[in-house]
């Protein structure tokens, strides 16, 4: 890199920071597990002090994510502002507006679930992001980036599914966040039948997102193997 301009120290800063915030969500899950004797609490109640140990800084690192999306829309990184957006709207949504919103959620399996995968993966993902701006990246995390998806995004969305359909008696029952006739201005709105739309909506999107991620692959892990060879 011959010279280290505004954009790329901001982009060195941002990252570096993500990826320490969610080393830490990972060591504190780590510390919060042996801590509770590596398990002998109920489930339940193991879960939801997993959950509750790293909260704080899981709803930091994550909605801070935005500022991504942002970065795509002025050019700052050549990612799609699309792809992006979604995945960033998808993580928060779950987040704010299903585990959030339903404290019941966070003793379920797959909050822990998503919430191991998506750690896992912004640590390797961020650590990639600042060792490139470097030209420095070791093949042994580029190879980790382009290949721990195979099991964390299909893993981590079937934590997020189970996550919100965890939610869905909770939200039926007390009708949270839904809008019942009659009223003022004769609209209604049901949050249980929404929860189930977006859960739907993962079946065309899932797989257009996971292919891709193949396609990135080929083209990162390909071109150098054949600059080996």
């Amino acid at each position: 890199m011959s010279s280290f301009n505004a954009k790329q120290c901001y982009l060195v800063v941002y990252n570096a920071i993500l990826c320490i915030g969610w080393s830490a969500i990972l060591a504190g899950i780590a510390v919060e597990f042996a801590a509770q004797g590596g398990g002998n609490l109920g489930q339940d109640s193991l879960l939801e002090l997993l959950y509750l140990r790293v909260e704080k800084l899981l709803k930091i690192c994550q909605t801070a994510a935005v500022l991504e999306v942002i970065h795509c829309i002025v050019k700052i990184v050549p990612s799609s502002p699309v792809l992006t957006g979604f995945q960033v709207a998808s993580r928060l949504f779950v987040l704010w507006m299903v585990t959030d919103l339903v404290p019941l959620t966070q003793k379920a399996p797959g909050v822990i679930l998503f919430l191991l995968c998506w750690s896992i993966t912004e640590v390797i993902r961020y650590a990639y992001y600042v060792l490139n701006i470097f030209g420095q990246v070791p093949y042994a995390l580029l190879w980790c980036r382009y290949t721990f998806f195979f099991l964390l995004y299909p893993f981590g969305v079937t934590g997020e599914l189970i996550t919100i359909m965890k939610a869905l008696p909770v939200v039926k029952d007390q009708g949270l966040l839904s809008v019942f006739l009659p009223n003022a201005v004769n609209f209604s709105f049901s949050y249980f039948h929404f929860l189930i739309f977006v859960m739907l909506c993962y079946i065309p999107i899932f797989p257009q997102l996971y292919f891709h991620m193949i396609a990135q692959r080929k083209k990162f892990i390909g071109s150098v193997a054949k600059k080996v060879e």
